[in-house]
């Protein structure tokens, strides 16, 4: 008999280092740059729109909502946003960008439980050269087989990522904080897909859980993991 797993995927953004939590800092220094124009409320939801309008253009990362923050910033201002205002924006997108990565709780010591007993591939969405930059100065590159970063998280990409670096999805679970991303289209694509829950996740990537679906795990942190991975592959 085969074994049931041979290939686990990891997402990257807070579920192996912290990454929405800068999104949130920054947008809170947006908001207070817009104070004498527009409350905090409105702002988060105007910004949320526009982000969500622009991911088709931009794709995911911090390139895009620099310039969401600065398309809102025009919008709500009526055009009249100040130049300084501006620069500002901008000064903060450069900060997001060579933040230093902060690995979470867990994530070395369970990439290295899995490492040689099972194909690794990170799997995550957003900017190429900032993905790689977190990827290389949080030193857990070297525990990875491949590196896939996609466009968009959809079943057919878990398909692919899948048949290209493993056996295929019915050998592999995807691991992330990602219900949207993650998760539902994991499980679609007939893999198994563990949820571990971020503190903070932007509200894009909120969906149902697929609580019924057999292969579906929940769990409260990374150290859980490699338990219940060894429970399915024997």
């Amino acid at each position: 008999m085969g074994r049931q797993l041979t290939t686990i995927g990891f997402d990257a953004d807070d579920t192996l280092w912290q990454n929405e939590q800068f999104f949130r800092l920054t947008e809170a220094r947006f908001a207070a740059l817009l104070a004498d124009h527009v409350s905090a409320e409105v702002i988060s939801g105007h910004l949320l729109e526009v982000e969500r309008r622009n991911l088709q253009f931009y794709g995911y990362g911090i390139k895009g909502f620099t310039l969401s923050m600065i398309e809102t910033a025009i919008t709500l201002t009526g055009g009249r946003v100040p130049a300084p205002v501006i620069a500002e924006i901008l000064s903060a997108g450069r900060e997001m960008l060579t933040h230093p990565v902060e690995t979470l709780p867990h994530a070395r010591a369970t990439l290295e439980q899995l490492a040689g007993g099972f194909k690794l591939v990170l799997i995550t969405k957003g900017d190429l050269f900032d993905q790689e930059r977190k990827l290389a100065q949080s030193g857990l590159g070297d525990l990875f087989d491949a590196v896939e970063i996609v466009s968009e998280k959809t079943a057919a990409t878990y398909q692919a990522v899948f048949k290209r670096h493993g056996d295929g999805a019915a050998h592999s679970m995807m691991v992330g904080n990602s219900l949207k991303s993650d998760i539902v289209p994991a499980i679609e694509a007939g893999s198994w897909a563990t949820y571990i829950p971020h503190d903070l996740t932007w509200a894009h990537e909120h969906s149902e859980a697929p609580l019924s679906a057999p292969r579906f795990r929940e769990l409260k942190h990374l150290g859980e993991l490699h338990s219940v991975i060894m429970e399915i592959d024997t």
